[in-house]
């Protein structure tokens, strides 16, 4: 196997940035949902709720090495907004259950996304360590860290994987007698590696992986929400993947697709590195 494709997402929930190589930290790939837009509670508020933010696309010198300042926004009825890493007092993020921090942006930044986004409760907050967050114990070791992902450093996803998926779908829509729906895009599920390989839905029982030089630990599969059932072109939302999913990949009452990872070694990453599988569960699960 090799990775056939890498994404970052400066903003958590704005629209996917692919980049040729990024530098892999215990934290996750450097800049991935590094910033998050919060309400005036402090809740982040994600495409969940807010489709729009899909139309944001964000950019560090990671995702355009020719930026010059930290983050750049763009949004088709504004001007662009260069930002640097904000100073200052802490924050309050919740996120979920969380409760995490962050400095936020300042006045400019917030009214950008105000304007973007048609809500005027919005600000933006950058995680200036990510050390602070700690991951899940059930599923990670003392010291797992990330930034402002939903729950894991890294999520990898298999074109096996979706290539099945759409074949279901495909099969299911034929079953009810409707037009089989155009195949799904990988950002539906807004994966940080995609790699190639024959075998449906092998990267669930990995537990170790090499990617180049890197070494990943699996944490858990990745359950799905309603955020893969949004087109991020038009914004509209149907009923696809989740429908066929629940069908065919439910266990525990929730609906999964892809696989958390949590480095265990840094280094850089590349689009065509291979990716070898170290260990995996045997036939028990174990």
């Amino acid at each position: 196997m090799r990775i056939t494709s890498l994404r970052v997402h400066p903003v958590k929930s704005t629209a996917v940035r692919p980049v040729a190589s990024a530098q892999l930290r215990l934290r996750g790939l450097a800049g991935d949902r590094d910033w998050v837009v919060v309400d005036a509670d402090g809740t982040v508020v994600t495409a969940r709720e807010l489709h729009a933010l899909l139309g944001v696309v964000a950019d560090t010198s990671g995702t355009d090495p020719e930026l010059a300042s930290d983050l750049r926004l763009r949004h088709p009825a504004l001007p662009d907004l260069h930002l640097a890493h904000p100073t200052g007092p802490r924050v309050r993020v919740g996120l979920f259950a969380h409760e995490l921090a962050g400095v936020a942006a300042g006045p400019e930044a917030h009214a950008w996304l105000r304007a973007a986004l048609g809500r005027d409760d919005l600000r933006l907050v950058w995680c200036d360590d990510p050390t602070r967050r700690r991951l899940n114990p059930l599923h990670s070791e003392p010291g797992d860290h990330t930034a402002y992902a939903d729950g894991y450093p890294l999520t990898v996803a298999s074109e096996a994987s979706l290539a099945r998926l759409d074949r279901w779908v495909r099969e299911e829509a034929r079953a009810r007698g409707e037009e089989p729906p155009a195949p799904l895009p990988m950002d539906r599920f807004r994966p940080n590696l995609v790699v190639d390989g024959d075998e449906p839905f092998t990267e669930d029982h990995w537990l170790r992986v090499r990617v180049g030089d890197v070494v990943l630990r699996r944490a858990k599969p990745t359950d799905r929400c309603v955020i893969t059932t949004i087109d991020p072109a038009t914004l509209r939302t149907g009923k696809e993947p989740l429908r066929t999913l629940a069908r065919h990949r439910r266990h525990e009452g929730k609906t999964l697709f892809a696989v958390h990872l949590i480095p265990e070694t840094t280094g850089t990453v590349s689009v065509g590195d291979g990716v070898e599988v170290i260990a995996r569960q045997d036939a028990s699960g174990r």
